[in-house]
């Protein structure tokens, strides 16, 4: 072999193991950018699934209402909007007549019944800042009802889309009236119409 040949062989051989280098750092490198798009796909999909499931239980609750009972160690809060601009008006009536406004429903879970049938508890506040009482409060209620029985001097659906509170009658500033019931899947309550009886 005379020293051309022996030059090209060595150079050979140095390309060879530069390309074996490079398949090799390329191969790793392959794997950490997919381990790392995985990951961050993953990260991704977990943020996704948490805003996507308190959006549904923020739905569910009408959009205002604002969850105090937790299920298991999970307590979630979805606020009320109280700068949101009103078909009726100004919300700034401090001092002024009330508003439907000033009637806050929350729903809450609770344990089934023996039977599995899901259980529901219902809150509806009076937050009248002017100490106003509030009578004749109609809920929109869809075609509710309940497998539990209801006091219907508490709450009653009236007809499709209407039920009525506390049988009616005022409700006083800052107080709440409350029930229990029990469907396979919760209704989605609020309030329609009410009278200021201040």
């Amino acid at each position: 072999m005379n020293e051309d040949e022996k030059s090209k062989r060595v150079a050979w051989k140095q390309i060879e193991s530069i390309s074996e280098i490079k398949m090799k750092v390329g191969l790793k490198s392959t794997k950490a950018r997919s381990f790392c798009m995985v990951s961050v796909a993953s990260l991704f999909a977990m943020f996704l699934v948490r805003d996507v499931v308190i959006h549904r239980e923020g739905e569910r609750d009408g959009g205002i209402a604002e969850m105090f009972f937790s299920k298991g160690n999970r307590t979630l809060i979805t606020s009320r909007k109280l700068l949101q601009s009103s078909d009726e008006g100004d919300m700034n009536h401090i001092g002024m007549a009330c508003s439907k406004d000033d009637i806050v429903v929350y729903q809450g879970e609770l344990p089934p019944l023996p039977s599995g049938i899901p259980s529901y508890t219902v809150q509806i506040m009076n937050m009248c800042a002017s100490d106003c009482d509030i009578a004749n409060i109609r809920l929109r209620c869809g075609w509710f009802s309940s497998a539990r029985l209801i006091n219907p001097k508490v709450f009653r659906r009236v007809g499709y889309d209407d039920c009525l509170v506390n049988d009616g009658k005022a409700l006083d500033s800052g107080k709440t009236i409350s029930f229990q019931y029990a469907n396979t899947f919760r209704y989605p309550l609020s309030v329609s119409s009410v009278v200021c009886s201040t």
